[in-house]
């Protein structure tokens, strides 16, 4: 598996909302909603897809085209190609974050099922945290579930606090959301780490959160 984190398109709708509706199984956002997040000026969002290239089928005997263009199978051959099939959404995440506001949300985070475990979320919150500081944010907020564990641990290690609860937020679960603020820390510089380790951009890393909302 090759990760490529990217800044998400409108093109990626379709595959943000079908590991959004496997996510957040009873509270998943509209799809006309993602679409505004996606395209508002106010937000910056990311996905994670693997980029690993994919094995391209062998040429089966009767998929070759003869003389006249056409497949033994009687269909029509051509110069075609063979087709690379999409590369898998990981993951995505948005931050909102207005200019000018000096405040910022952490809108959403998914981590589909087959990459959790591999710091995937944590990378993805670490990119948005620099965007929002970038954007001169110096408090980024965000909402969790109360029965989310896994990402609450995860926001206690990047810095994050409780600062209240709101009840039964999460409906139809009737669960409650924590609210959370981060005082977004300055840049800063430090000496370029040397050897393996900064060629490949190694870091010790904790489980990431499946879902963080």
């Amino acid at each position: 598996m090759s990760v490529l984190m990217r800044r998400a398109k409108v093109e990626d709708l379709d595959a943000i909302m079908r590991l959004e509706r496997a996510t957040f199984v009873t509270d998943a956002w509209p799809e006309d909603a993602m679409r505004r997040e996606l395209e508002s000026p106010h937000g910056y969002y990311l996905v994670a897809v693997d980029d690993a290239p994919a094995p391209v089928p062998e040429t089966d005997e009767s998929d070759a085209p003869d003389a006249a263009g056409a497949t033994i199978d009687g269909t029509s051959g051509g110069s075609a190609r063979p087709v690379r099939p999409p590369v898998g959404l990981l993951g995505y995440a948005g931050l909102l974050a207005p200019a000018g506001s000096g405040q910022g949300d952490i809108q959403t985070i998914a981590v589909a099922p087959a990459a959790r475990g591999m710091g995937l979320g944590r990378g993805l919150m670490h990119a948005l945290i620099t965007q929002a500081r970038r954007r001169h944010v110096a408090e980024l907020f965000l909402e969790v579930r109360a029965d989310n564990a896994i990402a609450r641990a995860l926001y206690d290690s990047l810095g994050f606090r409780q600062i209240g609860v709101r009840r039964g937020y999460y409906q139809p679960d009737g669960v409650d959301a924590i609210t959370m603020r981060l005082e977004v820390p300055a840049a800063v510089t430090r000496p370029a780490a040397s050897g393996a380790h900064a060629a490949l951009g190694i870091q010790p890393r904790r489980a990431d959160a499946g879902e963080a909302r």
